[in-house]
């Protein structure tokens, strides 16, 4: 094989490595942190609801003061509740206004997570890409598909 060739095979092989699998890392782990607060707002949109449903007035409950400590503490009104928006702020809400709050949140969670599925894609695009014009560099046969073949 030509040094030329080789050079364009090293070239690419550094672009998948030096940038398109840290991109690929990186947007995972942005959709992952998309999901874990999809989580969290679908839990307390639950909760809230079970609090309307169960016309919960009061509740006392266990809450976590850091490092795994605990401690009791009791609600007398659980009709306003404290919800985080983002950058360390909480918002008191009504259990309606809370709920109002976290659809459209969700709504804004789902469009986060419908833009890193597709950015995830078309880094894996980007990846088959370029291995394809690797294997062309290296002349190996492409893979064959089994068009019409039916299972």
């Amino acid at each position: 094989m030509d040094s030329v060739r080789q050079e364009k095979i090293r070239k690419f092989e550094e672009f998948v490595d030096r940038r398109l699998k840290p991109d690929l890392v990186r947007a995972i782990g942005e959709r992952d942190k998309v999901f874990d607060q999809q989580k969290i707002f679908s839990d307390l949109r639950k909760n809230i609801e079970n609090l309307e449903r169960n016309s919960v007035t009061n509740l006392r409950t266990v809450v976590n003061l850091g490092s795994e400590v605990y401690m009791q503490a009791e609600v007398p009104d659980t009709q306003h509740i404290f919800v985080d928006v983002g950058l360390g702020f909480h918002v008191e809400f009504t259990w309606s206004e809370a709920l109002k709050f976290i659809s459209l949140r969700e709504e804004k969670l789902e469009r986060q997570l419908e833009e890193y599925t597709h950015l995830i894609a078309s880094i894996k695009a980007q990846i088959k890409l370029v291995c394809e014009g690797i294997r062309e560099l290296l002349q190996i046969p492409g893979e064959k598909t089994a068009i019409g073949r039916v299972f």
